[in-house]
């Protein structure tokens, strides 16, 4: 186990070494790894562990019994998935989690959290806090998907996806996450709709790009 990367983690933030090897015993990590494609987690399913990304990514998505697909977010190196179903052991999931690419996934048990008593541990109420800190995280990572898909037509939902991507960034010049099919999964659209107004978009002068590289013009 990298030990530097868990040091960086958000769960683990303001942990000493010997804190997150007591978590980790505590919460009984398991590492598996996952081909591209690979359903890591499936919904209808209950769990009691959350999933740490150590390499490669994951989406998050709905996939309906008539086989449309639905991308709610991507999950990278060094994200979080599930844990808020991890906790609600009462609730089954009502998402998948499916590998973006070849990935290595660390998987902590957080739903024994509820038997844990803390007064005696330093990482314990550590944990608490950060955790808050991942779902105040996550929420905010749902609340932009519906800013992105709230525009009626093709290249309103296009323009808010990309502006937003290129705040986070801090530049007009960035790549994204995903690929066409992708992209039109999680912006709700048709892959030819989208892939004709992207032309449309580069014709007129407002972005330029090639495959997941994009830049937008003045």
């Amino acid at each position: 186990m990298d030990i530097e990367f868990l040091r960086k983690s958000i769960i683990f933030r303001n942990m000493t070494d010997d804190d997150i090897a007591l978590a980790l015993a505590s919460l009984h990590t398991i590492e598996k790894e996952y081909k591209k494609g690979d359903m890591i987690m499936s919904a209808g399913a209950a769990i009691d562990s959350m999933g740490l990304v150590l390499t490669g990514s994951v989406t998050i998505e709905t996939n309906d019994i008539w086989g449309n697909r639905t991308i709610l977010s991507h999950v990278g190196n060094g994200g979080f998935f599930a844990e808020t179903y991890a906790l609600l052991d009462s609730e089954v999931m009502l998402v998948d989690v499916c590998a973006n690419e070849n990935c290595r996934i660390l998987f902590l048990r957080i739903g024994s959290l509820s038997k844990f008593k803390f007064n005696n541990t330093t990482w314990g109420s550590k944990l608490i806090f950060n955790m808050l800190q991942i779902s105040v995280h996550k929420n905010l990572t749902l609340s932009l998907r519906s800013f992105h898909t709230a525009p009626k037509n093709v290249r309103g939902r296009i323009m808010a996806y990309l502006n937003s991507v290129s705040l986070q960034n801090g530049s007009q010049k960035f790549d994204i996450p995903f690929n066409r099919q992708q992209m039109a999964d999680y912006l709700n659209l048709d892959r030819t709709a989208l892939s004709k107004e992207l032309g449309r978009m580069q014709k007129d002068g407002v972005i330029s790009f090639w495959k997941n590289h994009f830049n937008i013009l003045e």
